[in-house]
């Protein structure tokens, strides 16, 4: 099956590169150095068309495919991972949720904001003592005339706290099933929630300029229209969500590789040592000779992926794939960062120079959208092994 991608799909892709190098490469240093939230800058991707993408036109989507969307968040990866998590963030976690569970009332009122990048929307799940393991959410929301009341915390939410964040899409225990576990369910919480708080942005590692937040609900209610999809199907929407997500996630790592690539080229050409050019050292050369095997590799099981998910694959078989895709690209990122910090020596361990961010940025992909051990479970259960 060829995976090569289509004439129009490498005309979107240089239109997306080129608006990196004008739009985000001559500023990004610095809005990392500050962990500043370009929201201009946002909001010129959602000018581009962007966020809509996958979404019908009917509310302002351009109705392409998912490939597309891996294809954008690549090219923005290849300059920062964290203004390309903006886009994966926004649109899987953000507008998908609603696009896919949502009412025709909820989709008429958040996705045209949401559509054309004037707001943005996070999806809480993850808590202190609920991460991977979703099921042990402690958030709840109980109904009380119509109106849920929601109490709880959430942890490392993307897009949750920015100027321009509408609302939330959270998880919470609505009730109990038999044999006591526990009902989950989604609702959307808008940022303006009385009882809803994006406490102060984390100081992280890496992704400066993501916006990401703990939250808190003290008596925060909303209606009971703003149940998304049926109640008690939260945790199936949230896997549902997770497994476009990982395949993003994958197209996001597959972008830091090839970032990495390009700019270890360039430098082994320009640096010299003894009087030659350090790409001419076989030690050099077969690191890029790697970094290329990484990308090439790794852009072939996310376009895999991609492709199953635009033919209506989305049972088991593509649940494997995006896991795969996810776990390899993943780790293979963070394997290209640190050689090329190596390959820069000591001027890749100067912020001045993108590796250094690079490096810091990869880490979180072997974490986020399911970490790398939950991507192994989930690989060995489709190959019949009865892992716990």
């Amino acid at each position: 099956m060829d995976f090569e991608l289509s004439r129009e799909h490498e005309e979107f892709r240089h239109v997306v590169r080129d608006f990196a190098a004008a739009h985000i490469a001559p500023y990004v240093a610095g809005w990392d150095r500050d962990h500043h939230f370009p929201v201009e800058t946002i909001q010129a991707m959602g000018d581009l068309g962007l966020f809509g993408l996958t979404a019908p036109e009917e509310y302002g989507g351009a109705g392409a495919d998912f490939t597309s969307l891996c294809v954008a968040i690549e090219e923005l990866g290849r300059v920062d991972q964290s203004i390309g998590i903006t886009l994966e963030a926004g649109v899987g976690l953000g507008i998908n949720p609603i696009l896919t569970f949502g009412s025709q009332q909820q989709k008429e009122r958040w996705l045209p904001d949401l559509v054309a990048g004037r707001a943005l929307a996070g999806f809480g799940l993850t808590e202190p003592g609920a991460g991977s393991d979703a099921g042990a959410t402690t958030t709840r929301a109980v109904l009380d005339q119509h109106t849920w009341v929601i109490n709880g915390s959430k942890q490392f939410i993307t897009n949750s706290g920015s100027a321009i964040t509408s609302l939330v899409t959270v998880t919470a225990r609505t009730g109990e099933r038999e044999g006591g576990r526990p009902e989950i369910s989604a609702i959307i919480v808008p940022a303006d929630t009385p009882g809803f708080v994006a406490e102060r942005a984390y100081d992280k590692l890496g992704w400066h300029i993501s916006d990401t937040h703990p939250l808190t609900f003290t008596d925060a209610r909303v209606p009971e229209d703003h149940l998304l999809g049926e109640r008690g199907r939260g945790y199936a929407q949230f896997l549902a969500t997770l497994d476009d997500g990982r395949v993003a996630i994958a197209a996001l790592a597959v972008g830091l590789i090839e970032g990495c690539l390009e700019l270890c080229r360039a430098y082994a050409g320009e640096r010299h040592t003894f009087g030659v050019p350090i790409g001419s050292k076989q030690g050099v050369a077969f690191q890029l000779a790697d970094l290329a095997v990484m990308a090439a590799a790794g852009r072939a099981l996310t376009y895999r992926a991609a492709a199953m998910k635009d033919a209506g694959r989305t049972g088991p078989e593509f649940t494997q794939a995006a896991s795969i895709a996810k776990l390899y690209t993943s780790e293979a990122a963070v394997t290209a960062t640190r050689v090329a910090t190596q390959i820069f020596g000591g001027y890749g361990f100067m912020e001045e120079y993108p590796v250094a961010r690079f490096y810091r940025d990869a880490k979180i992909l072997e974490i986020g959208e399911g970490t790398s051990e939950v991507q192994r479970m989930l690989i060995a259960r489709g190959l019949g092994l009865p892992v716990e």
